[in-house]
């Protein structure tokens, strides 16, 4: 049960009555050949770790290796202890997770590359503060990262998630996409309605570059997959309401690729050029 676009997808969806986490589930145990228990014993690590890193810095935060970065999740936290968030129960809590694994991730600490270590904070992100806040069961999202894991795949295979080649539209765009898409099936919503919401993620977050400032996935890489997460949240609320995208995840996939590589090199993970160029910071 292979597939390489999203075309691809939708029809293997279709023909089985699977949600997409299910056809993704087949293509990995026909390709790799390993048993479906031990697919879900290395899914279930992986929820652990994601788990683990998003609610360490919450407790002991640590400074990043550049010394960038460190403490901004526990002081969301904080706020939202006040009562005075703006942002509800899902975005501030998802915000805070995406920013907790970019801490743990700027001071080497052990985090899930989802799908790049740069955007590593947005599908844990997303996917736990929905689980809080609707007290979804961890099989739940098993299912929810199996569908990340399906829009990943089709990025990689077609287009893009290095910053160096594609900006950080192809990182934290890409990791948005996978959030949105794995937050729609969480949610109920149908295999077409994770695409649409991946797809319009890809297209609020196109052009986006990838400037880290001294080289060090750790400013603005933190607050951009905060960004990411608000992205794919709105991106699964329009689809999960109904709103159609008129450009489908496989020409979304293509277009931002081309707009990636038409980027100029010092807006693709150079440190050449945009926020790591800013004279102020760097003089700091």
């Amino acid at each position: 049960m292979d597939f390489t676009s999203a075309k691809e997808l939708l029809q293997l969806c279709g023909q089985h009555n699977f949600a997409i986490s299910g056809v993704m589930r087949r293509r990995e145990f026909d390709l790799s050949g390993v048993d479906l228990d031990a697919m879900e014993q290395r899914m279930r690590r992986v929820l652990k770790i994601m788990r683990e890193a998003a609610h360490q810095p919450l407790e002991n935060p640590q400074k990043s290796m550049g010394g960038l970065i460190g403490g901004e999740a526990r002081k969301l936290l904080v706020w939202r202890e006040t009562g005075m968030s703006i942002c509800g129960a899902v975005l501030n809590r998802a915000v805070t997770y995406a920013m907790a694994v970019m801490e743990v991730n700027a001071s080497m600490g052990l985090i899930v590359a989802a799908p790049t270590a740069g955007s590593a904070g947005v599908v844990p992100g997303l996917l736990l503060s929905l689980a809080e806040v609707y007290d979804f069961a961890d099989e739940k999202l098993l299912d929810a990262l199996f569908n990340a894991g399906a829009v990943g795949y089709l990025a990689m295979k077609n287009a893009t998630v290095a910053g160096a080649v594609g900006g950080c539209q192809a990182e934290v765009g890409v990791a948005a996409a996978m959030a949105a898409s794995a937050a729609v099936e969480l949610m109920g919503g149908a295999p077409a309605q994770s695409l649409d919401a991946a797809s319009i993620v890809l297209m609020n977050m196109l052009g986006l570059v990838c400037d880290p400032v001294g080289g060090l996935v750790e400013y603005p890489c933190q607050n951009r997959n905060a960004a990411g997460v608000a992205n794919a949240l709105a991106a699964a609320e329009m689809s999960l309401s109904g709103i159609k995208q008129h450009i489908s995840f496989d020409e979304m996939l293509s277009i931002m690729y081309q707009v990636g590589k038409s980027l100029p090199a010092e807006l693709r993970e150079t440190a050449r050029g945009g926020c790591a160029a800013c004279p102020g910071l760097c003089q700091n």
